[in-house]
């Protein structure tokens, strides 16, 4: 596409000013995220279009950074020729300027963004809960809005004192948040706890708060797992059209799934070089940055096999599995796996009661026992860490409860 683009870059690189001695390396990186020539041809023409407008400011390409941009798309939006694709495209142009050393790093604009003292805090804590507690970036993304919530609604915008934080301030959080998102209680919980405890370790706080975080009542073994059945997964797979990359794409993530019964995270994180092909295994990424190695069946690596071949998009991504439109790259959570999930049970006609990508592990798990596994070995393929963590199936196993259930009292004289 590049050569096809030389005349049309020539002509941009004239007009853009500030930018123009960066306009080929910025068609040479839309060229390889895989955009189409007419998308890309847009691209161009607004990055001409910016460094033209600093240009007449007198703005040097060194001197740019998301202010610049956030102008620049202030002044579209007043002649009315602003888009929604604007700011992606001057989000990766930065981001091309910064890879070879033009525009400054992100980290030299934190003392900016640090006047904020809630995202100060937010930063700081997430570094925490990265390179001290090891925790996942899902986890990360999964506590962030908790703090967010605590600390924009106890100072409304004011001054930030953490010391003034009390313990009736936490307790009426929690009991705000239980009632507008009780679903989430299991995570809110542990989040401020953490954040507590870091509060006082740091000498923000005179005492530890995080005694004050109410108990979440959580009865173990209280559900059974909802999961679809092995019928439901065959018709789930059937529905794959395999004759288009997209599907191609989505039957191998579903076979892993659903004959592995991997995460969705784990597939999201799955890279080119997991795959032992000689000796049949695969590499897996698990919770807590464990790495497992698991055999892998004869029908998903061909799967695997037919979408590297025919499915995947050309680009230097390292991810397994990636998006099927430009710009190229992996899945940016496990989202868009149960995305995959809740699109492929539509098309089947199934609707059970949830549609995320773990009901596919749970299914594997059932389908397991009824087929004769013990529970050892289902925790086993699961990856289980812990005997308890697998006790939970033994509830869908009715054959085996049914021994265990006492015979039905009868009334005296009864046959």
């Amino acid at each position: 596409m590049l050569k096809e683009l030389s005349e049309f870059v020539a002509a941009q690189r004239v007009r853009a000013g500030t930018l123009e001695d960066h306009i080929a390396t910025f068609a040479a990186a839309l060229s390889e995220r895989g955009y189409a020539k007419s998308t890309a041809k847009q691209q161009i023409r607004l990055a001409a279009d910016f460094g033209r407008w600093l240009g007449r400011r007198g703005v040097v390409a060194t001197e740019l950074d998301e202010e610049r941009a956030s102008e620049f798309l202030a002044y579209l939006r007043r002649r009315g020729r602003a888009r929604r694709s604007h700011r992606t495209t001057l989000r990766i142009l930065l981001s091309v300027l910064r890879d070879i050393g033009i525009v400054r790093p992100v980290s030299t604009f934190e003392a900016e963004l640090d006047a904020n003292p809630v995202v100060a805090i937010e930063r700081t804590f997430v570094r925490y809960l990265a390179e001290e507690r090891g925790l996942q970036p899902s986890t990360c993304a999964n506590y962030i809005p908790v703090v967010r919530r605590l600390l924009s609604g106890h100072f409304r915008g004011g001054s930030v004192a953490l010391g003034s934080i009390r313990p009736e301030d936490v307790t009426r959080f929690v009991t705000s948040e239980a009632r507008n998102s009780p679903r989430q209680i299991k995570v809110i919980a542990p989040a401020l706890r953490v954040f507590l405890r870091w509060l006082h370790q740091r000498g923000n706080t005179q005492t530890n708060l995080a005694g004050c975080v109410p108990a979440v009542a959580e009865w173990r073994l209280a559900t059974v797992p909802k999961a679809l059945a092995s019928e439901q997964v065959e018709c789930l797979l059937r529905h794959c059209n395999r004759a288009t990359p997209v599907g191609r794409r989505d039957y191998a993530i579903l076979l892993l799934l659903a004959r592995l019964g991997l995460r969705a995270g784990e597939v999201v994180a799955m890279e080119l070089d997991d795959i032992d092909w000689e000796s049949g295994e695969l590499i897996v990424r698990g919770k807590g940055h464990r790495e497992d190695r698991l055999p892998l069946p004869h029908t998903v690596g061909a799967a695997l096999a037919a979408y590297l071949r025919n499915g995947r998009p050309h680009c230097s991504i390292r991810r397994r599995f990636v998006r099927a439109r430009a710009p190229y790259q992996g899945f940016a959570s496990s989202v868009a796996i149960c995305n995959i999930v809740e699109r492929g049970l539509k098309r089947s006609g199934l609707e059970p009661s949830r549609k995320g990508a773990h009901t596919l592990r749970h299914g594997l798990a059932c389908t397991m026992l009824r087929c004769g596994a013990s529970l050892a070995e289902i925790g086993q393929i699961l990856r289980h860490r812990s005997p308890d963590t697998t006790a939970i199936y033994a509830k869908v196993d009715l054959t085996a409860l049914r021994a265990l259930a006492p015979a039905w009292p009868q009334p005296a004289g009864d046959a």
